[in-house]
């Protein structure tokens, strides 16, 4: 088990306390607090290696491509990328999205070419996909969830045929905390023909993935939700496939040779990170990458999964709770969504906010669905390796004075 006081002290910002109550950070799934030794990467690189990368000769420019780089290598080891070539830096995994949607969905699909998608995906998975299939006359097609929170398997099954091109699929729902079998979806693409691309930005930071087993073609992530900062994502895909994509940006550092009328594209890499890319932020993800080994992914799924167990028990005893997603923590990650009687879900955030718990309210970017769920919006809480059982008590203790408050408010109602 994880030590998790001792975790919590690499946190500055826990140390912190919120309307006169110890912070409990349970927004998770929107972005993670950051570890000292993060914090201190990219104080560091500011203080000692600040300089444009790749141009210059000088000890600070060769110093900060060297970090950059180093950067790259490390998160490509993390994933069992074959090389560093294969990983993209972009601002966040939405970019690295909608990079794959114009660098290779642009080039590659016509009207009637189909992309399946899920109703549980992120706008950031769907969004992108729309307006490929309006700039292309290509089809969107959607699979649905069963009545425990998972994705129809059969049904995905069924949408996946000769017109498709490509399949796109959350690995983690930031919702339902559904974990998906990616690697049965990705024998579905192969088997049709299709390209697979995961959306891993609730997955990727909470469970141990090697793209070589996965079997997806692409893979998107974001550095802010696995304790790094926030501006860095990272698109992986096979060499082949970036190779044969045309850039998606135009201007410095992406190029070979330009001339009057046409340019030629720098290796990968390279051709796909146009401009001075956010250095300092990927040098700090590096140090996260590095705190997150030094953890052990299986001890980060370990951890989360008890954790999450726990909650399950815990919050269906809440009177008026219904939480949504898989009944077993073994089958969803550290995310889980839940709506009470008593009050809507901005009113429970803001109550909770009161007890110095953070929990996050909305529709969480899956309006599709959450009209599959037959709600306006969730509650949700999720957690990270600083998350502990004291946590847990922490919410049910606010969740309770929700009932307090909106039961007594209607008492009072029925009263008049």
């Amino acid at each position: 088990m994880l030590d998790i006081a001792r975790v919590r002290e690499d946190f500055p910002i826990l140390g912190q306390q919120v309307n006169g109550r110890r912070l409990v950070y349970l927004d998770n799934a929107a972005t993670t607090q950051k570890p000292r030794q993060v914090i201190e990467a990219l104080v560091r690189y500011y203080e000692t290696s600040n300089a444009n990368i790749h141009r210059g000769i000088h000890t600070l420019a060769t110093r900060a491509t060297e970090q950059y780089e180093a950067a790259r290598a490390r998160v490509a080891r993390f994933i069992g990328a074959a090389g560093p070539q294969e990983v993209i830096f972009t601002r966040n995994a939405t970019e690295a999205i909608n990079l794959v949607a114009r660098a290779w969905g642009d080039a590659c699909l016509t009207e009637g070419d189909e992309i399946v998608l899920t109703v549980m995906e992120h706008h950031s998975n769907i969004v992108p996909w729309q307006l490929l299939a309006a700039r292309t006359g290509a089809r969107l097609r959607y699979a649905g969830i069963t009545a425990d929170g998972k994705l129809d398997l059969d049904g995905l099954r069924q949408l996946i045929g000769p017109r498709t091109k490509l399949v796109a699929v959350t690995q983690m729902s930031n919702v339902l905390g559904t974990i998906n079998p990616v690697s049965d979806i990705a024998e579905m693409a192969r088997a049709a023909g299709a390209l697979l691309l995961v959306d891993g930005a609730q997955g990727v930071p909470h469970l141990p993935v090697d793209v070589s087993r996965l079997g997806a073609d692409f893979l998107a992530f974001s550095a802010h939700k696995m304790l790094g900062p926030t501006g860095v994502g990272v698109l992986w895909a096979r060499e082949a496939l970036l190779a044969a994509m045309p850039p998606f940006l135009g201007g410095g550092d992406m190029i070979a040779v330009v001339q009057e009328e046409m340019s030629t594209w720098a290796d990968l890499p390279h051709k796909f990170e146009a401009g001075t890319p956010n250095i300092a932020d990927v040098v700090a993800f590096g140090a996260a990458i590095a705190y997150l080994e030094g953890i052990g992914m299986e001890n980060v799924r370990r951890h989360e999964e008890e954790l999450t167990a726990l909650a399950l028990e815990r919050l269906r005893r809440v009177p008026g709770l219904r939480v949504f997603g898989p009944a077993s923590a073994a089958e969803r990650g550290g995310v889980v969504s839940f709506a009470m009687e008593a009050a809507h879900p901005h009113d429970v955030a803001t109550i909770a906010d009161g007890y110095g718990v953070a929990i996050r309210a909305g529709h969480h970017c899956a309006q599709l669905l959450m009209r599959a769920l037959g709600v306006p919006a969730t509650s949700r809480a999720s957690f990270s390796i600083y998350n502990g059982e004291d946590d847990l008590e922490a919410l049910i203790e606010a969740l309770e004075g929700v009932n307090r408050v909106f039961g007594e408010g209607r008492e009072r109602a029925a009263v008049r």
